[in-house]
């Protein structure tokens, strides 16, 4: 793998071994970003599952503000980290070891509520939740219950951590393929695009009320 463009243009990657993490195709990852670009330069962007880190990277690359990955495997976050050391990237992301599922729930809960106002140190905690302008998930592809979960929280509970306008995006299997078939809503979210390329697709939503 290397990463596309940016101030580590041409840098490669290593994926960590086996079958078990399966990166995003240099070629889909071009797609994506060409399809992201005007929204990269200074955002906030969480990589879910995010394996070897190569989309997150790229993110940081092409000038992302900060970038999350979320990741449990503890091969893929080895690898993570290894290619995060050895492209000298000390500064500007954040590394949650766990799962996505407890990682949005736990963001979820730390939503500021009206009836905690009076507890002044907590809410102020909480107003300092990331809120993000890009979400990238890439579940296993045959994961059904991973991008039900992920996407369901990101359009009900844990839609508080996307900011104006953001964008959730969900690689997956091609419509050619079997298993997954990502609803065309979930909660707030609704899909907007949906771009194939081999038996690979990325499914884009927004926030509904961000549509009218």
């Amino acid at each position: 793998m290397r990463i596309i463009a940016g101030s580590l243009r041409s840098r490669t990657l290593v994926a960590p071994p086996g079958l078990a993490t399966r990166p995003t195709s240099d070629r889909l990852r071009e797609t994506l970003f060409n399809v992201l670009a005007p929204r990269i330069e200074g955002a906030a962007f969480l990589d879910l599952h995010a394996g070897s880190g190569a989309v997150g990277i790229e993110a940081l690359s092409r000038g992302a503000a900060t970038v999350t990955f979320v990741e449990r495997a503890p091969a893929a976050l080895k690898v993570l980290r290894a290619n995060l050391a050895r492209l000298g990237l000390a500064a500007g992301f954040r590394i949650h070891p766990g799962s996505v599922g407890a990682f949005l729930r736990h963001a979820a809960d730390a939503a500021p509520k009206p009836e905690h106002h009076e507890k002044r140190e907590r809410y102020e905690e909480a107003l300092k939740r990331e809120h993000y302008e890009v979400v990238f998930l890439d579940p296993p592809y045959d994961a059904a219950e991973e991008y039900a979960a992920a996407l369901g929280l990101l359009g009900g509970a844990a839609a508080g951590l996307l900011a104006p306008g953001a964008l959730v995006i969900a690689e997956h299997r091609s419509k050619g393929g079997r298993k997954v078939r990502l609803e065309d809503s979930y909660g707030c979210l609704k899909r907007t695009r949906l771009l194939e390329q081999g038996d690979a697709a990325l499914s884009f939503y927004a926030v509904a009320s961000s549509l009218d």
